[in-house]
């Protein structure tokens, strides 16, 4: 692997350790702040929303710059959102702005890849991408938990700086604070990413002109029927995935008693599990069996309604384990469906 690889992989490991510290940082902070329960829900759609508004256009906007480029204005954007959220803009807003720098990051991180990389080398440099994102869910989730639990959040309350007053007064601020830190060491990486001299295509001077080319992609897609049985698997999984650390927080807290810091934990689990169950689908499942594993999803909706009848983490733990492995195990052969249908 070329050393720029390694930048990519460092990059985007601090990047979305950060991103996922945050959510539980910002659970936290509606939580303290008193906002209705439907808030801390609302996390998850509002961080998703500019990947879908802005779906057409930022893989253009990635293919017009270099992705370096793109990629430290993406973490320099979620660094916006992080003060926003310290300085009193309301933490949904805030969230989506993160968003925003999220949905603008992902074409880039990918594309690189294509850009770097010869063809023979991009199987195994999406595997490693793909393990680090899984490791840095874990991590993230856990060191967020850390960051808003009373033993670390007091230490980081108790620095003062003489004749300067910052604001910093409650535990998920403190977090927030730390990970902005975090952000701005995933910048410097991108700073470090070479130019990998590939051409750039600028954007058409009209972004209007983007939407019909990307409904037509789109369209040629859920007419293949590959691409349909895989883009709604894969779809309806995220969707559910992105969900579940919520639902795994509240539940722990309702069912457990845990507080937000015992409750990453079990979101660590789930994660857990998943990079077991992608692991073992790469290894043991073929392209053309792939839709033999969509039965796994329904045994996954089955197990989230089970969590309402379990009050024990002894119990908990290895059925989370399990929900998350059923998932991995679902969704690699459904991604790879996806990318093949892309490619025909």
């Amino acid at each position: 692997m070329k050393r720029g690889f390694y930048t990519i992989m460092a990059a985007q490991f601090f990047s979305s350790l950060a991103d996922n510290a945050l959510f539980v940082a910002a659970v936290e902070l509606l939580k303290t702040s008193g906002a209705p329960k439907w808030q801390p829900a609302a996390l998850v759609p509002m961080f998703a929303l500019f990947y879908v508004v802005l779906a057409p256009f930022v893989g253009a906007y990635a293919d017009a710059r270099p992705k370096g480029n793109v990629m430290f204005m993406s973490n320099a954007i979620k660094v916006v959102g992080c003060l926003m959220m310290l300085f009193g803009s309301h933490p949904l807003l805030a969230y989506a702005i993160v968003g925003l720098g999220a949905a603008a990051y992902s074409p880039a991180k990918y594309g690189i890849l294509t850009e770097l990389l010869p063809a023979s080398q991009l199987v195994k440099a999406n595997g490693w991408i793909e393990g680090l994102t899984i490791s840095s869910i874990i991590l993230g989730v856990l060191l967020g938990g850390q960051l808003v639990g009373r033993s670390v959040s007091n230490f980081l309350l108790s620095f003062d700086f003489p004749m300067i007053e910052i604001g910093i007064d409650t535990a998920p601020e403190a977090a927030i604070t730390i990970l902005i830190l975090l952000y701005a060491i995933a910048a410097w990486f991108n700073t470090r990413i070479p130019n990998t001299g590939v051409e750039m295509r600028p954007m058409p001077r009209n972004k209007l002109e983007l939407l019909p080319d990307f409904w037509n992609c789109n369209s040629a897609l859920w007419r293949d029927k590959l691409g349909q049985i895989s883009l709604a698997t894969t779809t309806l999984f995220w969707g559910v995935s992105g969900n579940l650390r919520y639902i795994v927080l509240a539940w722990s807290a309702a069912a457990l008693g845990y507080s937000t810091t015992q409750a990453s934990s079990l979101v660590g689990v789930v994660a857990i599990g998943t990079a077991v169950g992608a692991v073992l689908a790469s290894m043991r499942m073929r392209l053309e069996h792939a839709t033999s594993v969509m039965p796994l999803g329904i045994a996954m909706g089955l197990l989230v309604i089970l969590m309402n009848f379990i009050g024990n983490v002894w119990v908990a733990a290895p059925f989370l384990i399990l929900l998350g492995g059923l998932g991995g195990f679902l969704v690699v052969p459904m991604n790879a469906c996806c990318s093949t249908a892309a490619t025909t």
